[in-house]
């Protein structure tokens, strides 16, 4: 019987590289995509559109979804999201519907439907601030944005409905980073290689110190394809487990240094007066490394990360010196919809955009 994989919001920026390698690791499975289409635009590769590689688009409301979409469905990996902390800010109650309550109901509905795996894309953000060493799956929970507080109330609820024929995998990713065909550069090092590209010169808008643990896109994909294939004897019918790698801690004026390495003639500017920044966490991937097989392990280095962007940003002709500004921000793509009229107050398509 042919594999069938649904992936809701496979139209961002983690969802090409993640229908890539499953399409590698199931050849034979049916692949099918599921998103409201905010960012389906955003092409960053545009000689090429991902979802080509799967067997079905929907192009559909996460919050909408019904449930005759997951008949026969064997794995979900949830990727829909208000996905970083700007957007969440900024839509805090869309935030709370779309990542916790749609999650939960989606969650709800797949074990009705009989799925059996149920991989959720979780965030190291829930553990906030932490200057007392990394921070382990034990550790207390302090999420300090919308967001965050999000994939924790998540999390709480798919313990609930965990079981023996219902496996869930929580990912508690670190940072992502790294090229894709819908690339965004509201991350800390992808903003650092955009700056140096454009302008060679690196503004830390923090006082340099926080901590961040980081993870290539593509360690993303296979984290998650480890995830749909895990045993029940491998972590349990439940598992949130930190997912990347220790060698990728980092303070931030140390990622910003290792960029204008990288790029010569980079200049780096921090902003030593800058009010601190509470999101500042080192993370503990030890029990991920332990549960993991090896061909699933992050194998991405700093260096090649940073040289990736590099060579994806200068053949699109970036030279944009006002990026933070472009719609390769995300929260400015939400914001020219809704300026538009194109989307509603609660991010949903309007009635009347045709």
């Amino acid at each position: 019987m042919t594999m069938k994989i649904l992936i809701t919001g496979n139209m961002g920026y983690i969802g090409p590289v993640v229908i890539k390698r499953l399409r590698h690791s199931y050849p034979n499975a049916t692949l099918i995509g599921l998103d409201l289409g905010y960012f389906a635009h955003c092409l960053t590769q545009p000689d090429f559109l991902p979802e080509t590689i799967l067997d079905i688009q929907h192009f559909q409301d996460v919050r909408k979804l019904t449930a005759d979409l997951l008949e026969g469905i064997d794995a979900i990996v949830h990727l829909a999201a208000i996905s970083n902390d700007p957007m969440g800010n900024q839509f805090e109650a869309v935030t709370e519907e779309i990542n916790y309550r749609a999650s939960v109901r989606l969650a709800q509905l797949a074990k009705e439907a009989g799925v059996s795996r149920f991989v959720f894309a979780s965030s190291c953000s829930m553990y906030g601030f932490a200057n007392d060493g990394a921070r382990t799956e034990q550790s207390t929970l302090n999420p300090l944005t919308a967001y965050a507080r999000s994939k924790v109330a998540t999390e709480l609820e798919l313990i609930k409905l965990a079981s023996p024929e219902f496996i869930v995998t929580c990912l508690r990713f670190a940072t992502a980073c790294g090229a894709s065909d819908r690339l965004r550069l509201d991350l800390v090092l992808n903003d650092f290689v955009a700056g140096a590209v454009a302008e060679k010169k690196i503004t830390v808008m923090s006082d340099g110190t926080p901590w961040r643990p980081l993870i290539a896109v593509s360690d993303m994909a296979k984290a998650m394809d480890w995830a749909i294939s895990r045993s029940l004897d491998n972590g349990g019918a439940f598992l949130a487990v930190n997912a990347g790698s220790n060698r990728w801690n980092y303070q931030v004026r140390d990622l910003a240094t290792a960029v204008a390495q990288v790029i010569s003639g980079t200049d780096v500017f921090i902003n030593e007066n800058a009010p601190p920044d509470k999101r500042s966490y080192r993370v503990n991937f030890d029990l991920f490394n332990k549960l993991a097989p090896a061909e699933y392990q992050p194998e991405c280095n700093l260096d090649n990360v940073i040289r990736h962007l590099k060579d994806r940003l200068e053949s699109m002709g970036f030279d944009d010196t006002h990026f933070r500004s472009s719609s390769l921000m995300r929260l400015n793509v939400l914001n020219h919809l809704k300026k538009t009229g194109l989307l509603t107050e609660t991010l949903e398509w309007s009635v009347n955009r045709f």
